[in-house]
């Protein structure tokens, strides 16, 4: 016990690493034992740093709205800073790191938002395209790949989307891959990983830099995040430098990659396991695509059955499940003090199945009215530090489906429990492979 929070069981000693091994094997589903055995608040031990857990949604808005120099999450992420670059977000100080943030938001203006869905439709439909009448698919492998095509062309335009090889979603691919538990453990541990992910973040950078380069010196402009990047000045008039771009880029795909790659999956995944609830969507996606109007936000905003399936899938199967925060001054919860120098740490996918929040949450349910409480549901975190890629992660399944489902219908290859929630990373996806039938749907 330490000041009244219970401490989770079954630990080895500190020098053994405590906890640390249980938690890597799949953070979700340990942190889903300690809050069933401890409740709102639960120690444990990250091989030598304590960490509590915390939930619910008072909880969650103490720490989303604490002020982030006494509960950090700069300090707590550390090992993302070799992946950013330094001076990008938690490599910059908090002040660069929130004029970065406007940047962020000026890229996901309605006006660049409505430039994206089209472009992303013409990803989906160049995707399909090559299908045929029927057939099955690893389908997380697919929207993974589709995701980085979107993401490319979106970013950095149609020229570098166009030119793009698999050397790209490779090097993003070690990047993601080093973002592992280890990281919150010892962000300067050595190893292979990190090797790895050092030298392919030089040469994204290396990559980035010759598009940067390219447009500057054709003196062309492009409606796209790039060009958002390479105007933007900080307060002091200073542009962003080559390295910073690129760290900007990055920082935005890990935002919003992972969330849509793995969100597509899922969504087809409970789209296969429920039919009724799929012909609902169908039906709004056919009624959707069948106008005239352009897909843009005005149209995409009338899709609500779709937009409650995506919801629903976020509560159910969040991709990311650990918000942790490092405890720079002690911080005192509900009489509770947890001292300077140990971590706090959120967990959505133990917060979207409190059944106070969320009604039979067990089950899945569109149409389930939003929670009283704005910070039960937690899929993008919340506060200042809510995930930058939101908006765009949901624009781009949101698109993705409405071309899909207007063309073919989706069945599972397997039983439905077949279809597991693994963590090979930080990230909560399906097992590997992820493998659903399509087949063209009858004019």
């Amino acid at each position: 016990m330490s000041n009244g929070i219970p401490f989770v069981s079954g630990g080895k000693s500190p020098q053994e690493g405590g906890h640390f091994e249980e938690f890597s094997q799949h953070p979700a589903f340990f942190l889903m034992r300690a809050w069933r055995e401890c409740g709102e608040l639960a120690e444990f031990d990250m091989g030598g740093r304590n960490t509590v857990l915390m939930v619910g949604p008072e909880a969650h808005e103490a720490v989303f709205r604490v002020d982030d120099e006494k509960v950090s999450a700069r300090e707590a992420y550390q090992f993302m800073v070799p992946i950013f670059g330094q001076g990008v977000q938690y490599g910059a100080p908090l002040d660069i790191e929130r004029q970065q943030l406007r940047m962020h938001s000026r890229g996901l203006a309605s006006e660049k938002m409505n430039h994206y869905a089209p472009v992303i439709a013409q990803e989906a439909e160049q995707w399909i395209a090559g299908w045929g009448e029927q057939g099955e698919m690893d389908f997380y492998e697919g929207f993974a790949d589709l995701t980085i095509k979107t993401s490319t062309h979106c970013l950095l335009g149609a020229e570098f989307r166009n030119s793009l090889t698999g050397e790209f979603a490779s090097l993003y691919h070690t990047l993601g891959a080093a973002a592992d538990a280890g990281g919150l453990q010892d962000p300067q541990a050595q190893k292979t990983a990190y090797e790895a992910r050092d030298a392919a973040r030089a040469r994204l950078e290396e990559l980035i830099t010759e598009r940067v380069e390219q447009r500057r010196a054709s003196g062309e402009v492009h409606p796209d995040l790039l060009q958002v990047y390479m105007d933007a000045t900080y307060s002091d008039g200073r542009h962003l430098s080559t390295s910073e771009i690129a760290g900007m880029i990055v920082w935005f795909m890990f935002a919003g990659h992972h969330t849509s790659a793995n969100t597509a999956a899922w969504v087809l995944v409970e789209l296969a396991r429920h039919p009724e609830l799929a012909r609902e969507v169908v039906a709004e996606v056919d009624q959707v695509m069948g106008s005239d109007d352009a897909l843009d936000l005005r149209v995409l905003r009338r899709m609500s059955v779709l937009e409650g399936f995506i919801r629903e899938t976020l509560r159910v199967h969040p991709p990311l499940n650990t918000l942790t925060r490092r405890v720079i001054e002690d911080f005192e919860y509900k009489g509770h003090v947890i001292e300077k120098g140990k971590n706090v740490m959120l967990c959505p996918y133990v917060a979207h199945r409190l059944e106070s929040s969320f009604p039979q949450a067990d089950t899945f349910d569109p149409h389930r009215p939003a929670p009283d409480n704005p910070f039960a549901l937690i899929p993008f975190g919340g506060g200042q530090r809510k995930c930058v890629g939101n908006a765009f992660a949901i624009l781009q399944v949101k698109v993705i489906f409405s071309v899909l489902l207007h063309h073919y219908e989706f069945d599972l290859a397997g039983p439905p429990g077949s279809y597991a929630e693994i963590m090979p990373s930080l990230i909560l996806r399906p097992s590997d492979p992820c493998v659903l039938r399509y087949r063209r749907r009858k004019a």
